[in-house]
């Protein structure tokens, strides 16, 4: 029982940690950043730069917490799918395979998160137990 109750929480946090240290350095480094990504030809750089900021912290919070952690899961996923094929794509660049590699397990992190929930240590649980929740089916 001790597993299944603190271990998730456990879990939840390490997958996103990395997540919202990007974001955070993202943030104070926004023109670097920026100017990065328009090197790399990513369209509307400031604009993506502001989506994916948001993604990252408000996603990496959702999971840590427990609130809404599937649809966190979700937010981290759609900016990691698409920047691993963008930045760590080990066809065009062989010297990528370790991030790639590293990518594909994080989604595997995030895919147990959406699959499952984020565990009994949670705002999910304690909305649904105090009679808070409307569903649990996504949260």
């Amino acid at each position: 029982m001790f597993v299944q109750r603190y271990v998730p929480v456990v879990a939840r946090t390490l997958v996103t940690l990395m997540f919202l240290q990007s974001g955070i350095s993202k943030v104070l480094d926004f023109e670097g950043t920026r100017q990065f990504m328009a090197g790399a030809g990513i369209p509307l750089a400031s604009v993506t730069l502001v989506f994916t900021i948001a993604f990252l912290i408000v996603g990496s919070l959702m999971v840590i917490f427990g609130f809404k952690a599937r649809i966190g899961s979700i937010l981290l996923l759609a900016f990691l799918i698409p920047a691993t094929i963008v930045f760590h794509n080990p066809i065009a660049n062989p010297d990528e395979l370790s991030s790639f590699v590293r990518n594909l397990t994080l989604m595997g992190g995030l895919l147990m998160v959406l699959a499952y929930g984020a565990g009994a240590i949670s705002i999910d649980e304690w909305l649904a137990q105090s009679g808070r929740s409307d569903s649990k089916s996504f949260s």
